[in-house]
């Protein structure tokens, strides 16, 4: 049964699991693409899933027979009753048999079949329907309730549905919580619905076996099996994202595009690795061996923020994090980011957050 638990522990094992390449002194050390594991420098993708505390919530299976529909409503309608301190839900589903449909609300249909993994990233309400045009019968409450059940461990792991005809269709359902605000690169640039197509295959096919692995300690319930499947199911939508990424046409926009880039990517890494470093556009131009408008320009275009006000972002972000989960003082946090002035960072964060330092540290306490 799959249940929802603390935040803050479940956090902690997360970040516990999220590999990150060792820090280097001198981000000008840097080599090789940034969309690689590096024996020098930062992971950017680690490190932005470790700051918005990527956390499983649910993980279950659906065995569907024809005909069949399944509907989840907005994630704020629900999140509540299965990750409370969560900000954001993110929701994908492994389609492991058979074919279907997904929708978002009001939007258009999207066909999957085996090997697809869809991800709903935004929270949208969204459809997933054995026909395109078959209408389910959806009860928001009682879609509710069965996430608060499902959560609370009193429904099984594998979910039926439909109407015992053929053909069936299988797929794995996982719900993730993490932190929007002040600022998710990751998320916040990808489609509303995004379709991968899995690696099939081959030896070095981790998402096929990391849900062998998932559904193998489902199916045979031990001590410490929900932890294991929760944190399982972080790593699965981590490997999405990496197969997402080497997919990627070279025409497409957003922060995974930036760190594929070889230039980009480099900047990205340097910005990650030594967030309160006092960087300056020239600087960055010059480790990246491009002209400030050349850097400035593909900056922006990919990633969609300029670099001075990403490194803001970035920083804000972690900021957000430290007032939440640290005792530290609002100027002790300013100076891990950069700001040897405690004026500079609260007038930095309320530009940037909407809020000063203390009330968010206030809000972020009053949600525990």
């Amino acid at each position: 049964m799959v249940q929802a638990h603390d935040h803050t522990s479940s956090s902690l094992a997360a970040s516990s699991m999220m590999l990150r390449a060792e820090r280097s002194a001198d981000a000008s050390t840097t080599l090789g693409s940034p969309a690689t594991c590096k024996a020098h420098g930062t992971d950017p993708l680690s490190d932005v899933l470790r700051t918005v505390k990527l956390t499983g919530a649910l993980f279950f299976l659906v065995d569907a027979s024809f005909p069949w529909g399944v509907e989840v409503p907005r994630a704020e309608a629900f999140s509540s009753v299965i990750l409370p301190r969560a900000q954001h839900v993110v929701s994908y589903h492994i389609i492991l048999k058979g074919v279907g449909w997904a929708k978002i609300t009001g939007g258009a249909s999207t066909w999957f079949e085996a090997g697809d993994v869809l991800v709903f990233p935004h929270g949208d309400p969204y459809s997933m329907l054995s026909e395109p045009d078959q209408p389910p019968e959806f009860d928001a409450e009682a879609t509710i309730d069965w996430f608060r059940n499902m959560a609370a461990g009193r429904l099984p792991f594998v979910s039926k549905e439909g109407g015992g005809g053929e053909p069936q269709s299988e797929f794995v359902c996982g719900f993730l919580g993490c932190d929007m605000q002040p600022f998710n690169p990751v998320l916040s640039t990808l489609p509303r619905l995004l379709r991968v197509r899995r690696t099939r295959g081959g030896g070095d096919d981790l998402l096929s076996h990391l849900i062998d692995l998932t559904l193998a300690e489902a199916r045979r319930p031990r001590l410490g099996g929900e932890t294991i499947r929760l944190r399982l199911s972080e790593l699965i939508f981590v490997e999405v994202m990496r197969q997402y990424l080497e997919i990627l046409p070279a025409h497409e926009t957003g922060w995974l595009s930036g760190l594929r880039d070889p230039s980009i990517g480099k900047v990205l890494v340097m910005l990650h690795e030594q967030p309160a470093y006092p960087w300056s556009l020239n600087e960055l131009a010059r480790r990246a061996c491009m002209s400030r408008a050349a850097l400035a320009a593909r900056f922006t275009h990919l990633v969609g923020h300029a670099p001075m006000q990403y490194l803001t972002l970035w920083r804000m972000q972690i900021a957000a994090r430290l007032l939440a989960d640290s005792p530290m003082k609002v100027a002790a946090v300013g100076r891990e980011i950069g700001y040897e002035s405690e004026a500079a960072f609260s007038r930095s964060f309320k530009k940037a957050v909407g809020l000063s330092p203390a009330a968010w540290r206030h809000n972020a306490m009053g949600s525990r």
